[in-house]
């Protein structure tokens, strides 16, 4: 019961922490508007696949990453230059495709892998969270095997999450067909997020 129950509260806390808007769920928002449900999906897989060593990384050297505060800054540099890309980029591509940018685009797993690489935020999050719910004594990891179920967990509550996201958005591109602004809110609101993130790193 003790594994389940690690399992469970990192798969709750990821699928609760991955709904705000961010460049996963944007993402994967704006190939459920395009219909592109099946890219989708294998996105979904490759973020999934990049949480658990993610999520791994920041509960195994949390004290070694919060005794560095610059690591955690680089972190958020790296996030904020990889939203200013991509929002830019799904902007600019909505009138005048680009070959090599669809390509891209509709590798999906691909796609997945590399911004989820280029999205470490997920480890401060995970440093964060875990080291709360230790302090409340709500979470403790007697053995590798808790903590892996826990990680475990984290990865099948983001790919939950970003399924339903798929299927929601899916459903709702028939109303937005021929909408070419509610096909741009996905890369404003990125644009948005970076330039918060950057001027979040600037002012640190």
């Amino acid at each position: 019961m003790e594994y389940v129950y690690v399992f469970t509260i990192g798969f709750v806390i990821s699928f609760l922490g991955s709904i705000p808007p961010g460049t996963m769920n944007l993402c994967v928002l704006q190939l459920g508007l395009e219909r592109k449900t099946k890219i989708a999906l294998r996105f979904t897989l490759a973020v999934a696949l990049i949480e658990y060593p993610y999520a791994w990384i920041g509960v195994e050297f949390e004290h070694w990453i919060t005794a560095f505060p610059n690591i955690i800054n680089n972190f958020q540099l790296i996030t904020a230059i990889v939203m200013l890309v991509l929002g830019g980029l799904t902007v600019w591509t909505s009138n005048s495709p680009v070959p090599a940018i669809e390509k891209f685009n509709d590798s999906g797993f691909r796609k997945g892998l590399v911004l989820s690489i280029l999205n470490p935020m997920a480890i401060p999050f995970w440093i964060g969270i875990t080291a709360y719910l230790k302090a409340q004594r709500w979470l403790s990891f007697p053995t590798k095997v808790h903590l892996h179920m826990y990680v475990l967990g984290t990865a099948f509550g983001v790919l939950l999450l970003l399924i339903l996201f798929a299927y929601l958005a899916n459903r709702f591109a028939g109303y937005v067909t021929n909408n070419k602004l509610v096909k741009l809110i996905p890369g404003i609101t990125l644009l948005a997020l970076g330039v918060y993130a950057m001027g979040r790193y600037l002012l640190s």
